[in-house]
């Protein structure tokens, strides 16, 4: 992920079923500060999530289809059952340790970058 802000690299697991985007991060402890769960809804629509049985803190990052943040939500509350609406034509949902997006500055406008996302999904590095 990159912005204004820098970059960011996390190692994240792909929710990419019914199954998987319903179970999501749900009966974790724990999230290491680099890890973080990418669900991926193809073709993109609205989308809305609530943290049932989430036992940690999460921001929720909502993105397009090129990888353009949208939205976030910070700070998401445990077991907290209220919706929270991504908007429309969401392609993708990063959920990362809570606090963490304010914390590294990403902000909307930023870029994440992931193979989900087809070609061109990697940036180049410095100096190639």
């Amino acid at each position: 992920m990159r912005g204004d802000w820098g970059q960011a690299r996390f190692s994240v697991e792909l929710a990419v079923t019914p199954a998987e985007r319903n179970r999501g991060l749900m009966n974790r402890d724990h999230l290491a500060s680099t890890a973080g769960m990418l669900f991926i809804f193809d073709p993109p629509r609205s989308v809305s999530f609530w943290m049932r049985n989430t036992l940690i803190p999460l921001d929720m990052i909502f993105l397009d289809r090129d990888g353009v943040v949208q939205r976030i939500h910070e700070n998401a509350v445990p077991l907290d059952e209220t919706p929270i609406p991504g908007g429309d034509g969401i392609f993708a949902v990063l959920e990362i340790n809570g606090g963490l997006s304010r914390a590294l500055g990403i902000a909307p406008g930023s870029q994440l970058r992931h193979p989900a996302f087809g070609s061109g999904a990697a940036w180049t590095c410095a100096g190639t």
